[in-house]
């Protein structure tokens, strides 16, 4: 079905009201590699009962943690097959240190949608406040829905951004499992395209591929551990663009550059050439 801009732009959803609990915590932050040295006290806070402490990447799921099916792409004016979309960017923005266990609720609305000729942009906001209505969070993300441009709308600025012109000031390995994305799945993104093999190759891919947030989450774990001492609760806002496909079982490297609090980056495969798999990667650390 055609995207119509005119019930899409500016649509609201309902608030969703959700909890999440300190093993939610732990369980995303596993899926994301923490604890791989069992020893570590620093890779042991992300995992300790009760009061853990949390990325702030753990907000781009917490609403969606305990989805046991597949995400639709049905909205307000937007009606996609779901073999049809990429994750196209993610941004989490929070003044203060996501808490391990609480109750939230969260408004979307989508904000702009942009005409790329063969495909669309869709643009959505969520901001998550406690019941009382303290803020607690918010997100921006964008979709890649391949097949659903040519609507004639405004095509949007480009996302590109060039990397500093000097070398990385910290450059990190970053090996991900090769069941990753079957254990990062558990966090409520139940997208077969991350599990079946055929639905894999069906969206043209040779094989299942590892989550985007994912990913994203891994990248923003770098930056905490390597640059920020290990303290997440540092982290006031995260975003990245995805860039490339992750395939699971593969060793990352994680080009950074620090000015101030303000850290950028990009994630790259070396056993593929270098392509760069996470870009735009933009961190900002009180």
């Amino acid at each position: 079905m055609p995207i119509n801009l005119d019930e899409a732009i500016g649509a609201e959803l309902a608030p969703v009201e959700f909890s999440w609990s300190s093993s939610d915590v732990q369980l995303y932050h596993l899926g994301l590699g923490a604890g791989a040295d069992p020893m570590s006290e620093r890779e042991l806070r992300y995992l300790i009962d009760d009061k853990p402490q949390v990325l702030p990447t753990f907000g781009n799921v917490a609403q969606s943690f305990h989805e046991t099916k597949a995400p639709s792409v049905k909205f307000p004016g937007i009606d996609i097959e779901l073999s049809r979309v990429l994750h196209a960017s993610e941004a989490i923005y929070a003044d203060a240190p996501i808490p391990p266990s609480g109750t939230g609720r969260a408004v979307t609305r989508f904000t702009e949608i942009w005409d790329k000729g063969k495909a669309a942009v869709i643009w959505s906001e969520t901001t998550v406040t406690t019941l009382d209505g303290a803020p607690l969070w918010k997100q921006k993300r964008s979709i890649f829905a391949r097949g659903e441009g040519g609507f004639g709308g405004d095509r949007g600025p480009s996302t590109s951004a060039a990397e500093p012109d000097r070398a990385p000031d910290l450059q990190i390995a970053l090996p991900t499992l090769p069941q990753q994305a079957l254990l990062y799945r558990l966090c409520g993104d139940r997208n077969p395209l991350h599990s079946d093999p055929a639905f894999a190759k069906a969206a043209g891919f040779d094989r299942p591929i590892l989550h985007g947030l994912c990913t994203y989450g891994i990248g923003c774990k770098a930056i905490v551990d390597n640059v920020l001492d290990g303290d997440a609760g540092r982290v006031r806002s995260y975003g990245a663009r995805f860039a490339g496909t992750v395939i699971p079982g593969e060793t990352l490297q994680a080009n950074l550059w620090r000015d101030g609090e303000r850290i950028t980056g990009v994630l790259t495969a070396p056993s593929r050439d270098n392509v760069v798999v996470l870009a735009g990667i933009e961190l900002t650390a009180s």
